[in-house]
């Protein structure tokens, strides 16, 4: 059917053109992108840097009005993103449509496909959380609050896990899934480039090649420079800490357990330092290495905690925690505290520091996680890939969360602990647990493979952090010479780490990517109408018999 036809519809746009250099610093680059958002993050470091107090106030202001203000917004967008994707994998006209073309068939086993979503996005945070949001959540949390439990009883346990579970399960991984839907599912079937903008022209059609489009990709780098800087602020605090376990000296914390200053310049140094590098030498043998690697470990570590740890408890807590987890969804998602009296301004507080964060930090990280999860799901089904997506890292998260922080809770129940783990900071609670089960020789082997662990988690989450950026940067150009810019890239996340760490430590990293993830919140719900409508017009052509991929576009025009 022909798409001036009055009476039909007309195919899908499979062309997008943007403009790049073809010459020059920024050969390959576009440098209406490039430019503004190396502005923008270079503006950030420097306001940083040489105007703390300015930038400390601000961000104080910005944590008791702007996030507050738009805490409903992340409450509900991210509820609806989930609400969406359960829709599209649930009905079967839009769950066996296919990100690729018709009958393709996937790059990966499954078996490759699930070891890669593992990795993606989770790794740092596990190594963080996996102990101290249980045990943050065991001494406070909405139940504690209202006075329905007492707090770090064992009452506490199973809601600490319930808001555990909320926060590291289906949220997360629904926006992710949607984010890489929204662009996998234009790229492969109607040859769109490999970027943000791409997934808003179901949306906006041609105009995103021009100037609405450019500000989508600024966005989104942006964004992802400010969620990855939260991992890694994350991701230094415990590094230094392990290296303090295993006997580098106390000079590299402070009396308060913070890392000192020379500390935070040594881990950047050796961690960004390493990542650059990766990421300079591509995807290669090295960088398959290092993953194998980090799984190897984490797989150690989880069977570690199996034998030494509470292993019963936590499969106990496990299945307790999903059924709550699954009973209390969706009035969970939906919340939203209000401060009205003393014990809601609490609530509301709690909400602030826990859901709020986490809601954001999951949409600033959502352009890096959402397009490698595109790019390793080309040909699977809309079906297949959100469920894969969506359940099986939640699912990964859940045990590990259980065995580690389930071990933590029951040390500290049992009176093992006797305050040592509950009482440590949140980077040392991981390797306070150790030395609780472990003996100390064993104990110091073990925080120094956790080292060794985030060392690695960081450099491959890093290094495609970049990879990621250069490729927005580039117009959706994986292949393209970009190296230069990996350097620029690899100073900038040190500089915006570094300084937010110094400037308030991983508190002004946080405030600082919630509000730099509000602008792409906003790209989030676009992307999210963006892919319903695409999906529901190629539902309408197959209908009608016109064609909804790149391929059958240029046969019709034969």
């Amino acid at each position: 059917m022909s798409s001036d036809d009055p009476k039909g519809i007309a195919p899908p746009l499979v062309e997008l053109p943007i403009s790049t250099a073809d010459r020059g610093f920024y050969h390959g680059f576009s440098r209406q992108v490039t430019i503004p958002a190396k502005i923008i993050v270079t503006l950030i470091i420097l306001w940083a840097i040489f105007f703390p107090v300015s930038a400390n106030e601000t961000l104080s202001a910005a944590n008791s009005t702007i996030i507050s203000s738009f805490a409903g917004w992340y409450v509900y967008l991210v509820a609806a993103l989930i609400a969406i994707c359960a829709i599209l994998a649930i009905f079967p006209q839009t769950g066996s449509l296919r990100i690729g073309y018709a009958g393709e068939k996937p790059e990966f086993s499954r078996l490759s496909w699930f070891a890669m979503l593992f990795g993606a996005g989770i790794g740092i945070g596990l190594l963080t959380y996996s102990t101290g949001e249980p045990l943050s959540h065991f001494s406070e949390n909405p139940d504690i609050i209202r006075g329905a439990v007492q707090a770090q009883s064992w009452d506490a346990v199973r809601p600490a896990f319930v808001y555990t579970f909320l926060h590291w399960g289906f949220a997360a991984w629904g926006t992710y899934a949607l984010v890489g839907l929204a662009i996998g599912y234009v790229a492969y079937r109607r040859d769109l480039p490999l970027t943000i903008r791409s997934a808003l022209v179901p949306l906006f059609g041609k105009t995103m090649s021009g100037f609405g489009g450019h500000v989508v990709d600024v966005v989104a780098v942006v964004a992802t420079i400010l969620g990855v800087a939260v991992t890694m602020g994350l991701g230094v605090e415990q590094f230094v800490v392990g290296l303090s376990r295993v006997g580098l000296g106390d000079w590299l914390l402070n009396p308060d357990g913070s890392s000192s200053l020379p500390a935070i310049a040594l881990a950047l140094a050796i961690l960004v330092g390493a990542s650059t590098l990766s990421a300079l030498s591509g995807v290669g043998k090295g960088i398959k290495w290092l993953s194998n690697l980090n799984l190897g470990l984490s797989f150690l570590l989880l069977l570690l905690f199996a034998i030494m740890g509470a292993g019963l408890f936590a499969l106990k807590l496990l299945g307790q925690g999903i059924a709550d987890y699954i009973g209390h969804f969706i009035p969970l998602s939906l919340t939203l505290f209000s401060d009205e009296s003393p014990v809601g301004e609490q609530l509301v507080a709690w909400q602030l520091d826990w859901s709020v964060f986490y809601w954001a930090w999951w949409i600033a990280f959502s352009p890096f996680v959402g397009m490698f999860i595109a790019r390793i799901s080309r040909g699977r089904t809309i079906r297949e890939y959100i469920f894969g997506v969506v359940l099986v890292p939640s699912l990964v998260c859940f045990i590990w969360m259980t065995l580690l922080g389930g071990t933590a809770i029951a040390l500290e129940l049992n009176g093992s602990a006797g305050g040592t783990i509950v009482n440590a900071t949140m980077a040392d609670q991981l390797y306070a647990t150790l030395a609780v089960i472990l003996d100390p020789g064993t104990a110091f082997a073990v925080s120094g493979m956790i080292v060794v662990l985030l060392m690695t988690y960081l450099v491959t989450s890093t290094d495609s952090a970049i990879l990621i950026v250069n490729t927005i940067n580039g117009a959706g150009d994986t292949e393209g010479e970009h190296r230069k810019h990996i350097l620029f890239w690899g100073a900038a996340l040190a500089a915006v780490v570094g300084s937010m760490l110094v400037l308030g430590g991983i508190e002004a990293i946080r405030i600082t990517m919630i509000i730099g993830a509000l602008p792409f919140s906003f790209v989030v719900a676009l992307m999210a109408i963006s892919i319903v409508k695409a999906i529901c017009y190629d539902l309408i052509r197959k209908h009608q018999g016109v064609p909804t991929t790149a391929v059958g576009v240029a046969a019709d025009k034969k």
